[in-house]
């Protein structure tokens, strides 16, 4: 097999890292494993193994034909048969699909919000799915949606998986007493809804008992960003509340946390539930998306409705209060990645269905 991951960006994302991952992944199985980013580069750039074929794109404009061409011969040349289109990027491998109609494309959906668009917002990718020989959702929703909406039939459910990590970045000293931190691994953005955790922060007086918060991601400084920066500014937070912004080590910022909180109102499959898991944290989880699927509530971690401000801190509570359950369910929640959810289980589940394609 000789296959290429593509996707607009390599900026920190979830569909962006698993981009990388399924990448680094295949390296290992097949004969040629490649990866393309169109748009823009990134931190993930890094994560990048040695055995990918790795191609930028620099892409301008919307439809840009020095980039399709220089795209079809990359293809060519490398004698590409899948291109696993990541999210938007599936406008650039239909414009090259158009070029070169022997080449398969599978179009890769990590959105959870699509769910609850409509027909016009999405009337460009319904139309173009006519290309798609494949679709392949994170979660149960994606799937009814694509399977009702979308021209290409064939919707299977592929999880997002986790990664055994090296920990050789160790840059990251959180701040706060060991032991009382809590960690939030997502960038600052609708619809990740820090405010909620803030707020249930604040009202359960976490500071009064020496626990911190700790806000992992990237800073858009937007109106976003600045609304809970006001928050921690007009409760004086600003010694128990911390943002980090974008971090290369998340292993090791997650190696000193104790707890990790999720709390988007929209979600796909989210790849910090699993890398909570894998840093045996207490996890407390919205429960939109593929999350409840994810976390047995009451065996693996808590979860909660992100509508309900109450929910939240009932669980946050919970989590904090109850150390020994707290040890337990991070343990069985490690237990359940490492079996549901790993590199192995996952990428022979994709093989199958590339090998499907051929």
């Amino acid at each position: 097999m000789r296959i290429v991951q593509l996707i607009d960006s390599l900026e920190s994302g979830g569909a962006e890292r698993m981009a990388v991952n399924y990448a680094n992944a295949l390296s290992k199985e097949i004969t040629f494993s490649g990866l393309i980013a169109t748009r823009k580069e990134g931190e993930l750039i890094h994560q990048i193994s040695e055995n990918v074929s790795y191609l930028f794109l620099n892409k301008k404009r919307k439809i840009d034909f020095k980039v399709i061409f220089k795209l079809r011969r990359y293809i060519l040349e490398n004698k590409v048969t899948i291109i696993h289109a990541h999210s938007s990027s599936f406008f650039t491998a239909v414009l090259v699909k158009l070029t070169f109609v022997k080449i398969k494309i599978v179009w890769h959906d990590h959105y959870g919000s699509r769910v609850n668009e409509s027909w016009k917002q999405n009337k460009v990718l319904i139309f173009l799915s006519v290309f798609f020989s494949s679709i392949f959702v994170v979660n149960y929703q994606l799937r009814n949606w694509s399977q009702k909406t979308m021209l290409c039939k064939k919707v299977v459910f592929i999880p997002n998986f986790t990664i055994e990590e090296k920990d050789d970045n160790q840059i990251t000293n959180l701040k706060g007493i060991e032991g009382k931190r809590i960690v939030v691994l997502a960038n600052l953005k609708n619809p990740k809804n820090h405010i909620l955790i803030l707020k249930a922060f604040q009202d359960l007086k976490l500071q009064d008992s020496d626990w911190t918060l700790h806000l992992i991601g990237r800073d858009y400084l937007d109106e976003y960003s600045n609304s809970l920066k006001s928050f921690i500014k007009h409760h004086e937070l600003e010694k128990h509340i911390h943002l980090y912004g974008e971090r290369k080590d998340v292993k090791h910022i997650l190696s000193q946390a104790d707890i990790g909180v999720l709390a988007s109102t929209e979600e796909g499959f989210p790849v910090a539930l699993l890398e909570y898991a894998m840093s045996n944290l207490g996890v407390v989880s919205t429960n939109v998306g593929f999350c409840a699927e994810i976390i047995q509530h009451e065996v693996t971690g808590l979860v909660f409705s992100p509508f309900n401000d109450l929910e939240l801190k009932v669980q946050l509570e919970k989590m904090i209060k109850e150390e020994q359950f707290r040890k337990t369910a991070a343990d069985n929640f490690r237990t359940s990645v490492m079996k549901n959810y790993s590199e192995k289980v996952v990428i022979e589940k994709l093989m199958s269905e590339y090998k499907k394609l051929n």
